[in-house]
Parts: C-alpha cells; sequence; structure tokens
C-alpha cells in the first residue's frame, strides 16, 4: 500500500553568489550561483532556485512511501533512482541575464542511509525533514554524496509542517511590515 509522505529539506549556510576558480585552475570560477532540487529524469527542471548567498532554503517534495522486502521505499517526482538507489539532486547553478540556469555541480542526498527507525516514523507521520549546511570545507558550494552526519534526517508529524509554514508566513509578514526585509524562520 503506498503512503502519501512529504520530504522537506531545510538548507542553512549558502555559500554565496561566487564560487572562485581553483589555485590550479582545474575548476573555473562561477557566479550568481544558485541552488534548486532536480526533477527526476529532467535536469532542466528544477523546483524552487534559490540565490547562493540566501540566509536559508526550504524546498518541499511529494511522494509516496510503501514497505518493500529492503524496507520503505520512497518514491516521487523529485526522487531520483540510480540502481535501486534512492536520492534527491540539490543542483548547483549559474544563472545568466536571461534567466538560464546551467549546472556546474550537484550534491546527491541519498535516502537509503536513514535509519529504517526514522524512515517508518515519517511513512506513518507525513513528513520527512533533511537539514544541512551546503557549504563544503573549501567554502564551496556543498557537492557529491551526502549522508549524515552532513545531513541530519528526522520524523515529524506533516500537520506541524503546516503550522511552520503559517509560522513563517506570519513572521515574514511581520518583519516585511517593519523594516521591508523578509527574515529567516526562528523555528526549525
Amino acid at each position: 500500500m503506498m503512503v502519501a509522505m512529504r520530504i522537506r529539506i531545510d538548507a542553512v549556510d549558502l555559500p554565496g553568489l561566487a564560487c572562485p576558480a581553483s589555485v590550479d585552475g582545474s575548476v573555473p570560477a562561477y557566479g550568481n550561483i544558485h541552488v534548486a532540487v532536480q526533477r527526476r529524469d529532467r535536469p532542466a527542471k528544477l523546483l524552487a532556485p534559490q540565490p547562493g548567498d540566501a540566509p536559508s532554503a526550504t524546498w518541499t517534495l511529494e511522494c509516496t512511501t510503501s514497505a518493500s522486502p529492503t524496507g520503505t521505499e520512497v518514491k516521487g517526482p523529485y526522487v531520483q533512482d540510480r540502481l535501486g538507489r534512492r536520492f534527491i539532486y540539490l543542483s548547483w547553478g549559474t544563472v545568466d541575464e536571461s534567466g538560464t540556469f546551467t549546472m556546474f555541480r550537484r550534491a546527491k542526498l541519498l535516502l537509503d542511509v536513514i535509519p529504517a527507525d526514522v524512515l517508518v516514523a515519517a511513512a506513518r507521520d507525513g513528513l520527512l525533514v533533511g537539514r544541512l549546511g551546503l557549504t563544503d570545507a573549501q567554502g564551496g558550494p556543498l557537492c557529491a554524496r551526502v549522508e549524515p552526519p552532513h545531513i541530519t534526517w528526522t520524523a515529524e508529524r506533516a500537520d506541524q509542517e503546516r503550522l511552520h509554514a503559517l509560522f513563517c508566513a506570519d513572521v515574514t509578514f511581520i518583519a516585511i511590515a517593519r523594516s521591508r526585509r523578509v527574515r529567516r524562520c526562528p523555528i526549525r
């Protein structure tokens, strides 16, 4: 039986809008960096690109879960499936003057490393939350395989996500009204 679930990715510590070239010249410099969730089998289809200098970024993905002989299977339009491994791509790219996103790097958020009890609880409660920083040890965009301890996965109740969204909307509205600036949601 398939059960609806959401995956929310809460990211902080974004690397900024520019990525300098490597000292040896093997990696070019990049500017106007953005990050987004990539749709399965459609690299050009991106969910909510965020600028690399944002204080935080959050994406919520619709998916389904089902019990399988190997545990809880997760499927959805933004869940990749390669050789039986499930993961989510965060694509890093530059955005030019016309708004075209050109990918130069990806982070692979591995789902098969999530503890089984967390995944079962998330399927039951309706929400799986991944929290991570998006700057690597060299100060650039995080890429390659991302697994604990670089990401923390927790199960939460889906109704808590609605409360989180409503609270953040209220805080954002108040912040805009007071200072014309949007502030980060204080709860995570």
